[in-house]
């Protein structure tokens, strides 16, 4: 029961304070240059807002840049068949509980078969459907103009301020910039080996201590059975 309840302390992140100040300054810049942005737009015919869902994103593409929940992929496709699922079942549904289910349930399982989950897409559909008479009065193109006056400029804004930053580089290359040693023998790496990584590179991942040692374990433990089989 002891290490049960020791599931519900947090999870000690090495990661440096002037990391952490970057992130909550990059985050917020980000924001007062989207409200800026949205403030001196024409308003006609309806007003332009500032999802709840893009702050959720902030905490993604500025606390954890470099994790693939971030990328830009995630991000934009994330929203998008999000808020279009949002919309279609705002129409369709008329219960708000059934209506946010779904919405919800649909968005998690099309970001998934898209290969771009990312967590406040989930949200936004369920914005678009909480606020369905709002957004039923401006319309379809309207509501897919407010979305992507979100999306569009916050992906600007992330790969503006995150590669002035040192330490980043976003979006992420698609290949690691440099190999690790190709031998290493099988048990070797420890916990705190993991930790000492993580403090190399100054960086949240999105995964605690124990699960990537055991995922690094597994990635070593497959590396030598392939090379025994060649």
């Amino acid at each position: 029961m002891k290490d049960y309840l020791k599931r519900f302390l947090p999870q000690h992140m090495p990661v440096s304070i002037a990391e952490k100040l970057r992130s909550g300054l990059a985050g917020g810049v980000a924001i007062l240059w989207l409200g800026l942005l949205i403030e001196f737009l024409p308003h006609e015919p309806y007003a332009l807002m500032m999802l709840g869902s893009i702050a959720a994103s902030a905490v993604l593409l500025f606390a954890v840049p470099h994790g693939p929940l971030s990328q830009p992929w995630n991000l934009v496709i994330g929203h998008g068949v999000s808020a279009a699922l949002g919309w279609t079942v705002s129409l369709l549904v008329d219960d708000l509980v059934i209506g946010a289910a779904v919405a919800v349930g649909a968005s998690i399982l099309c970001m998934h078969l898209l290969d771009a989950l990312h967590p406040p897409g989930a949200a936004t559909a369920l914005t678009l459907v909480l606020g369905a008479s709002q957004f039923h009065h401006m319309g379809g193109w309207w509501t897919a103009a407010i979305v992507g006056l979100n999306v569009g400029p916050f992906l600007i804004f992330a790969m503006l301020i995150n590669n002035l930053l040192p330490g980043r580089s976003y979006p992420m290359p698609l290949k690691p910039q440099a190999a690790p040693p190709r031998y290493v023998p099988l048990g070797e790496i420890t916990l705190s080996d993991i930790e000492f990584a993580l403090q190399e590179i100054d960086s949240v991942i999105d995964a605690n201590n124990e699960e990537l040692l055991a995922i690094t374990r597994r990635a070593v433990h497959h590396a030598y059975q392939r090379e025994q089989v060649e």
